[in-house]
């Protein structure tokens, strides 16, 4: 059973390609089948799952759901982190998907995942800071940020495509990318690298399937930083190959470790992501704040 009142999915229509607009049919029926009441919204632009989801809130709905890639999921609940009231959920539509397996739900639901949704058993996870903004799967420097930004044809534009897409763009990286010197501080020290990757987590997935901090955990108020320094061209293409089982770690080359607290600073602006959207900057002041989204996850699903 569930609360039939107060449910809005906010549904971004690129998402995946397009897929979004013919899932829609499919979440209506669903809704029918399981008695839920809920507002369909479309977003018509970059920001607005964040206003759309800011309204309902102060309407007071309980139930926001985003039904997209990981990128609308940041937009939505921007909002609504803090917000112990709003249940947020998840309909995974988009193309990566990787913050969805966090949850213990697969990159597309099946018959079988519905029911376990509108159980709404939650969890809460955990929000990562950077500067002004907020990611709940991780924070890309370097040539992680790189690969995002090939992603883009302009400051707004997401190419089209699907999981191929994403190893052209890093086998593109892999060969012509080239590091810059990096300052960075926290728990674990300071010092400085010629930064290839730098990625900040709560999850441990990226681009689809590659497991650059296979050890975090979603709710343990820690952040995981995988930290991998100037390679040459052989050591990029012999530790690529370790990413998707995660064994990269026990490299030479790679420093992993946990911390609440991250600075990094560089000599100019470059490129970064969270959760896959691009930004640029030069400073960053990385946090956590722990347990502060309460989510829709799958108990019987591989979460963490």
């Amino acid at each position: 059973m569930t609360d039939n009142k107060n449910w809005v999915f906010i549904l971004n229509p690129i998402a995946g390609n397009g897929f979004v607009k013919k899932y829609e049919d499919t979440i209506k029926e669903k809704l029918n089948e399981f008695g839920v009441d809920a507002d369909l919204v479309y977003t018509q632009k970059k920001g607005h799952a964040s206003q759309i989801a800011d309204v309902y809130a102060k309407k007071g709905y309980k139930h926001i759901i985003s039904v997209g890639g990981d990128g609308t999921l940041n937009e939505v609940v921007r909002p609504l982190v803090g917000n112990k009231d709003v249940i947020v959920g998840i309909i995974p539509a988009g193309t990566g998907n990787d913050f969805i397996q966090i949850l213990g739900f697969p990159n597309r639901f099946e018959d079988k995942h519905w029911p376990i949704f509108f159980e709404q058993n939650t969890m809460d996870l955990d929000v990562g800071t950077c500067n002004d903004n907020y990611f709940l799967n991780g924070m890309g420097l370097g040539f992680d940020a790189e690969v995002a930004a090939q992603n883009y044809e302009g400051e707004d534009i997401v190419k089209k495509g699907g999981k191929d897409k994403y190893i052209r763009h890093i086998l593109k990286t892999l060969l012509f990318f080239k590091e810059k010197r990096m300052k960075f501080l926290s728990d674990n020290g300071n010092g400085y690298t010629d930064c290839f990757i730098n990625t900040t987590s709560i999850g441990r997935r990226f681009a689809g399937g590659f497991f650059l901090t296979p050890e975090a955990i979603a709710n343990d108020g820690l952040l995981d930083v995988c930290s991998i320094e100037k390679l040459s061209l052989f050591q990029r293409f012999r530790i690529l190959p370790m990413v998707p089982k995660g064994t990269h770690i026990k490299d030479k080359n790679v420093t992993y470790y946990k911390t609440a607290n991250l600075d990094l600073q560089f000599s100019e602006k470059v490129p970064y992501h969270l959760d896959g959207e691009l930004f640029f900057d030069q400073k960053f002041d990385i946090g956590i704040l722990p347990g502060a989204l309460k989510i829709i996850y799958n108990p019987q699903g591989p979460h963490y």
